[in-house]
């Protein structure tokens, strides 16, 4: 019996089958090697039937890569030595080159990249090698951009800060203040309209109906305390008859002594600082902060923002402000707006006319806090560098301060707070200064408690 696997001889057999005779290639070894290259040669006298002269001697594959797996030891045909060795056998099998549709052969190892079971091919045949090429990282571009967008806004923040900051006029020392009563809970805010034409040229000064006089005056007066408890707004009527207690002038040095006057007259005689002394001494209530706007700088932040819708409660004709308004909704810009606020004579009283000076400088507030103005440069930097130019603070008011007491007042329209009047028991109170406005003192007493206390605010105004 012979000892070869079967179907193997040891005689011509092996040479017919590889002449063609014989049954057909094993198909196991057909699919595991779908492309076995020979050279062609002649039938020389290499023998083995191959033409043209012996078969291309390669060493042949290790016997865990033969397709036909290991053989025995003694099964092994005479002579073979596992290297071509001996006398010159040949398996048939060539040195385990596999070539691919496409692709050049491969005869790394097996788990070596592009190596048989690495599951990884070589280049394309006579193509170019190189590392694969990546997908764009999304994720990191889109975390670079959302990174460099808060950059650039905090770059812009901190550089409106400081330029917003150094446009305040810081020229009120309030510690120049005489006999301050104590303090309380919350933000007590004086804000003042003033009649100053600083900086304004002639033709705007007869454009707005403002006159030529020197100095400057207060136009308008209003408490803003800011609290837990909702925010107020009172307005202290101009012709109020006060005490203007003893006061040392900060500039001169002459002691001023008490007396009585309207509350503006003490703006007048003193500035700023006589006038929070003269606040504080008739209500006991401490100021902390102080914010002064003339004629010309209200006029340019109403433009700024685009003007201001109100609703006219009638017609309104004043030669002295310049006022010719049409009753109804309608929007006022800057020379209008400054008109409608100083209308005194054809409002028919002092009182009337703090009404509307409150209602305008609340609605003026809201419409500038709006995204529309907020967000859009080209109306937020007009409309702060008006605003900023002509204001006049404390040396202690930060833009923080300044942010707040802004918003206050735009609350205040919303709804999150009260707008009134300084309590008044006589609005016609004969003086020999003329008609005044006497507060009514109990009711007086009482709103300043609350207001230092920070409680709601309960008492109301005739």
């Amino acid at each position: 019996m012979s000892n070869w696997p079967e179907g193997w001889t040891n005689d011509g057999g092996d040479q017919s089958r590889r002449r063609g005779g014989g049954r057909g290639p094993d198909p196991e070894i057909a699919r595991s090697m779908p492309h076995v290259r020979r050279e062609p040669t002649g039938n020389g006298p290499g023998g083995g039937g191959y033409p043209g002269g012996a078969p291309r001697h390669e060493p042949p594959l290790p016997p865990d890569l033969s397709p036909r797996g290991a053989v025995p030891p003694q099964q092994q045909p005479p002579g073979y030595d596992g290297a071509h060795g001996g006398d010159g056998y040949d398996d048939g099998y060539n040195t385990g080159q596999v070539y691919g549709a496409g692709r050049g052969p491969v005869t790394s190892g097996p788990g070596d990249p592009g190596g048989p079971g690495s599951g990884e091919g070589g280049p394309p045949y006579g193509g170019p090698s190189g590392p694969p090429a990546t997908r764009p990282n999304w994720r990191k571009r889109i975390t670079i951009g959302v990174i460099g967008v808060f950059a650039l806004l905090l770059i812009v923040s901190i550089g409106t800060y400081f330029w917003a900051d150094a446009k305040l006029k810081r020229d009120v020392d309030l510690g120049k203040v005489e006999d301050r009563p104590g303090g309380g809970d919350g933000t007590n805010y004086l804000i003042v309209g003033s009649d100053s034409r600083e900086g304004m040229s002639a033709k705007e000064k007869k454009d707005l109906h403002t006159g030529s006089a020197d100095g400057k005056r207060t136009d308008s007066m209003m408490i803003l305390h800011v609290g837990d408890n909702g925010n107020t707004m009172i307005s202290l009527p101009r012709d109020s008859w006060v005490t203007i207690p003893a006061f040392t002038g900060s500039e001169s040095g002459h002691r001023i002594q008490p007396q009585q006057q309207k509350l503006n007259a003490a703006f007048s005689i003193q500035g700023p600082e006589l006038l929070v002394r003269t606040i504080e001494y008739n209500t006991g209530l401490k100021i902390d902060h102080y914010a002064e706007i003339g004629f010309g700088g209200f006029a340019k932040i109403v433009d700024a923002v685009g003007g201001v819708e109100m609703n006219i409660p009638r017609d309104i004709k004043d030669k002295n402000s310049g006022a010719d308004l049409k009753k109804g909704k309608q929007t006022l810009d800057g020379k209008e707006a400054l008109a409608f606020v100083r209308n005194r004579y054809e409002a028919g009283s002092d009182l009337e006319r703090t009404k509307n000076q409150q209602k305008f400088l609340s609605t003026l507030a809201s419409q500038a806090a709006t995204p529309s103005t907020i967000l859009n440069p080209f109306r937020l930097y007009p409309t702060m560098s008006s605003g900023l130019d002509t204001l006049i603070v404390d040396k202690d008011m930060s833009l923080w301060k300044l942010r707040s007491m802004f918003w206050a007042m735009k609350g205040v329209t919303g709804g999150d707070g009260k707008q009134m009047n300084m309590p008044v028991a006589n609005p016609g109170y004969s003086t020999p200064k003329g008609s005044a406005v006497l507060w009514d003192m109990p009711k007086v007493k009482k709103l300043m408690e609350e207001l230092k206390n920070d409680d709601k605010v309960t008492v109301s105004a005739q």
